[in-house]
């Protein structure tokens, strides 16, 4: 962490301007000299830094010399933040005393005059030039202190790459007794070996198998390796432990072994011996522990293997990162090792630390054995390191110390099982580290949202733009590092909303990076009778999380409080904010109050001016926010979803010249946004945006939309009041936001004449890459002239529209997922939904002709004077050059009361799942062997039908399908 924190310092010294301020006074020459001399120190240290990295697991003065150096850096950070920040305030103050709208955009780090120098205390309105010379020359002496103490702990100057950390080593044998829950697993791979494929023959078929260290990777290798259909199979088994660095010779000849190995280094040389020896036979070959994502070094030696296997050779590839797989271009064969069952690791637990004991004694220790295998959260090693220690545990009370205690501050545990999660994290580079070592200031089982997770590590300048990469895509690229590299797991994501990505971190995991940053991170829960028993903490604190509060500890007013960056709480029940404690926080980053009572914020909220994530989500009584809030130009993020009582935001906001993402979804209150937000041109997601058609100056317009081109992501317009200019539309220029992924446009407001309803409709015209379209409350009785050019549209919602028809979706050709609702008027769905004419349906065409190509799921719901649904009379598709809907896998009619037809064509489909709920005339003429609709459906495996509740067939299922 300390190694990112450096290069972030860098990079911020080496863009230092000195300038004038506002009042001509200038700084003192020796600053600039001061700073110079800073940044030597720190890049002589730097030099080492990899060294102390590796140095302070194991060695605590190490370590407590890193945290020297980050408190330095820290200090020296938040200067240049604060000076920054000056710079900031006096030029938007500047544009406001002249009404300018160009915006200042923070390319540099300018050393002003602060108007407070907030981490070190009050000052007067203009410091002194000697104090501001004082702050740095007592940081640098400090830092020269630390400087010259690297010698003392002998560290030296390595390559990152040039000193591993010690790697076990592997082979191929193993105690199958102790082997528990993989025979699921095994089966699988071993079918993949054996089978004879006439594709996979041609070629030398790589099964990569990914998991966290500690997992059973190379156990569940061993038992197939040893499995006796394996052993008959092959001519040749060849086990290489590969580590890292992947060294091509030393492979080679581990192939070759025992078969005329080289006595040559020559690269040429040992190939051509391993070719010769695997000439034509077909062998089984596994890799053991590979890292290494350079593709020239594993082509060298694919390529002999490859030319000179005999049919259905395999290699088995273990591994803890997904990049690997992806490099050899193995993973369509790739297999993903998840933990073992509570049951089978609880099986492993009991087998080994049960092993030599009396049948009595060991039923005394098994229930808080169970507590204790619960820790390991299904890592085999874990549970086996844990059984081993607890082998040599006679008396109760040490069991029950063991499971009490901090899984680290267990003897031994830490060096046999965070020493494999030290070798992926050491493979990290430094800023990704850092990234995951924040995630220690989260609860275990929290659940992790990507675009959260970035907002936040930008929160705390661990993301800088790379060429043309802004900081959110690297944050992603950070993201995605860590999920291929098993540090997160149960990935969710929604097939059709590419915006929401969730996640976990393993128990283990999580007690590791804990154990990394333990002074740093605290959590501390004060729930019940507890909530005067709060923890010590270091001074050394800097992300603080408090769960089950109903209030603020009073320990926080405390000195070790005082440097802390980030301040979150879970599960609390927060309903005021003293004045003192902001004061206090001066150094906050992140401020995540969310989920709490409050009903206001304090006024010197302002002051947080290193503030740039502010969450304040699920206050439902929150009504206003402080003109202050203006005053946070870093601010990067403000999240106020769910605020329901909110009735305004303050127009200082036009100020927060930093914000680049706004979130006020569902604050149902809000009728309008400030005017200044159309200033803010850094503002990439705005998920709800209100528009007014009055003529208040002060009011957001929706052609102010028009100077936020870098919008992206999720926006929804919900256009309130009586619009005199409907062309105010046109200037949102909504076709130029590019980069916009979701778009709902919300035309509720009954005060709107349907008139200006359809052509402001008509003029939200969004770009043609849009992925995922709603209209909702829309009274127009003809669609936007717009819809059928969405050619990638995958998304489409219509709900509450006053249409009489349906569009010709038909045509679309990539849509996935429709939905279909409230509409009142809708009578008949016919040919015209598809996207073709009455005449088209008695004609032949020489063009085959796929309506709906890509449709997955339907949805048909409260269409209440909807009677038909009609495909194309007489058509079957065996006689005709139209497909329609031939991905469809999912129908659901919910509340069509009067529907009571279905098209032909759903006869022919590949449905997976009906279901027809509340829909009761469609339900009786879909009556299994009797109604006339049944064979039209009968072929489909999972059907769900509801009567009407006085029907004795009250509920039919067939398939996975529950009662209701």
């Amino acid at each position: 962490m300390a190694e990112a924190l450096i290069l972030m310092l860098l990079e911020k010294l080496a863009s230092v301007t000195f300038q004038l301020t506002e009042k001509e006074v200038r700084l003192v020459l020796d600053v600039e000299k001061e700073v110079e001399e800073f940044s030597g120190n720190l890049e002589a240290i730097q030099a080492v830094l990899e060294d102390a990295e590796q140095k302070q697991v194991k060695d605590a003065s190490v370590r407590n010399w890193l945290d020297k150096l980050k408190e330095v850096s820290f200090k020296m950070d938040d200067v240049l933040d604060e000076w920054n920040t000056e710079i900031l305030r006096q030029k938007v103050e500047s544009q406001e005393t002249h009404n300018e709208t160009a915006l200042v955009t923070k390319k540099k780090v300018w050393i002003s005059i602060p108007s407070h120098c907030f981490c070190f205390g009050q000052v007067s309105r203009v410091i002194l030039r000697r104090d501001i010379a004082l702050i740095i020359k007592d940081l640098n002496d400090k830092l020269t202190v630390i400087a010259n103490q690297r010698q003392a702990y002998n560290l030296q100057s390595i390559e990152r790459s040039a000193e591993q950390p010690e790697r076990k080593k592997s082979s191929s044998f193993v105690d199958i007794s102790k082997v528990f829950g993989r025979d699921n697993e095994k089966d699988i791979l071993i079918s993949r070996l054996l089978s004879e494929n006439s594709q996979e023959e041609k070629a030398l078929l790589v099964i990569p198998i990914i998991g966290m260290g500690g997992v059973g990777k190379t156990t569940l290798t061993q038992l197939v390796y040893n499995d006796e259909n394996v052993k008959s199979h092959f001519e040749m088994r060849i086990w290489v432990c590969v580590s890292d660095p992947f060294d091509e010779i030393k492979i080679a000849k581990a192939i070759t072994d025992g078969n005329g190995v080289s006595n040559s280094d020559e690269l040429e040389a040992v190939l051509q011996c391993m070719s010769k020896s695997i000439e034509g036979k077909k062998f089984l070959l596994v890799l053991d522990d590979v890292w290494t994502q350079n593709h020239t070094k594993w082509e060298q030696l694919e390529l002999p293997l490859m030319q000179n296997c005999g049919k259905g050779s395999r290699i088995i590839v273990t591994t803890r990162k997904e990049e690997v797989a992806i490099m050899m271009g193995a993973t369509p064969h790739m297999m993903h090792l998840k933990q073992l069952s509570m049951q089978n690791c609880l099986s492993l637990f009991n087998h080994i630390v049960f092993l030599d004991r009396k049948e009595d004694e060991s039923t005394v220790f098994r229930a808080i054995g169970e507590g204790i295998v619960k820790k390991c959260k299904g890592l085999p090693l874990a549970a086996k390191t844990l059984a081993s220690l607890m082998r040599y545990k006679k008396t109760m009370k040490e069991w029950q110390d063991v499971l009490d205690s901090k899984i680290w501050d267990i003897e031994g545990f830490e060096q046999q099982v965070f020493q494999p999660l030290f070798l992926s994290y050491h493979d990290l580079a430094p800023a990704v580290r850092r990234c995951l070592l924040y995630c220690a200031a989260f609860p275990k089982d929290y659940v992790f949202d990507k675009n959260i997770l970035i907002e936040l590590w930008m929160s705390q300048d661990y993301l800088h733009s790379r060429g043309n990469h802004e900081k959110e895509v690297v944050g992603q690229i950070f993201f995605d590092n860590l999920v291929r590299r098993s540090f997160f797991q149960d990935l969710v994501d929604d097939e059709f909303d590419m915006l929401t990505v969730r996640c976990k971190m393993h128990d283990i995991v999580h007690d590791f990076v804990q154990s990394l940053t333990e002074k740093e991170c605290v959590i501390m829960e004060l729930s019940g009778a507890n909530n005067k028993k709060e923890p010590l903490v270091s001074n050394k604190l800097r992300h603080f999380t408090l769960m089950s509060a109903p209030e603020f500890p009073s320990s926080m007013s405390s000195q070790n409080y005082k440097n802390l960056r980030t301040l979150t709480t879970f599960n609390c029940k927060i309903s005021a904010i003293d004045l003192k404690l902001i004061s206090e926080l001066r150094c906050l980053r992140t401020l995540n109050l969310s989920h709490n009572g409050l009903q206001e914020l304090p006024q010197n909220i302002g002051d947080l001016i290193h503030l740039r994530y502010l969450d304040l989500s699920f206050n439902r009584s929150l009504k206003k926010l402080p003109t202050t809030l203006g005053n946070l130009f870093n601010l990067q993020t403000l999240r106020l979803l769910r605020c329901r009582a909110l009735k305004e935001l303050p127009k200082s906001m036009g100020k927060l010249i930093n914000l680049r993402h706004l979130y006020i979804q569902f604050c149902d209150q809000l009728k309008y946004l400030p005017k200044g937000i159309g200033r803010l041109t850094s503002l990439q997601t705005l998920d709800m945006c209100p528009v007014y058609g009055s003529e208040d100056d002060e009011a957001f317009k929706l052609g102010d939309l028009g100077s936020l081109d870098q919008l992206q992501g999720a926006l929804t317009i919900k256009v309130l009041g009586d619009w005199k200019d409907a062309n105010e539309a046109e200037n949102a220029r909504l076709w130029n936001k590019k980069q916009l992924f979701y778009l709902g446009v919300d035309t509720s407001d009954d005060n709107m004449c349907r008139k200006s309803n359809v052509k402001i409709l008509n003029l939200l015209r969004p770009h043609q890459d849009l992925n995922s379209l709603e209209i909702s409350v829309y009274d127009g009785t003809t669609w936007p002239n717009w819809i059928m050019s969405l050619y990638n549209l995958r998304v489409l919602s219509l709900d509450s529209c006053a249409c009489e028809f349906l569009p010709p979706l038909g045509k679309l050709p990539f849509l996935e997922k429709l939905s279909v609702s409230y509409m009142a008027r809708l009578k008949k769905v016919g040919v015209e939904f598809l996207g073709i004419e009455e005449a088209q349906t008695s004609m032949k065409s020489s063009k085959r002709t796929v309506l709906f190509p890509k449709l997955k799921q339907l949805l048909f719901w409260r269409l209440v004077k909807l009677e038909e649904w009609n495909g194309m009379e007489g058509w079957k598709e065996e006689d005709s050059d139209i497909t329609i809907m031939p991905c469809l896998s999912s129908l659901r009619i919910m509340d069509c009361s009067n529907l009571r037809l279905l098209p032909d064509f759903l006869q022919r489909s590949q449905l997976q799942s009906l279901e027809i709920i509340g829909s009761w005339i469609l339900a009786r003429c879909c009556e299994e062997g009797r109604g006339r609709e049944w064979p039209k459906i009968s072929h489909i495996p999972n059907i769900k039908v509801e009567y009407p509740i006085n029907d004795f067939r009250a509920i039919a299922t067939r398939g996975y399908i529950h009662l209701l």
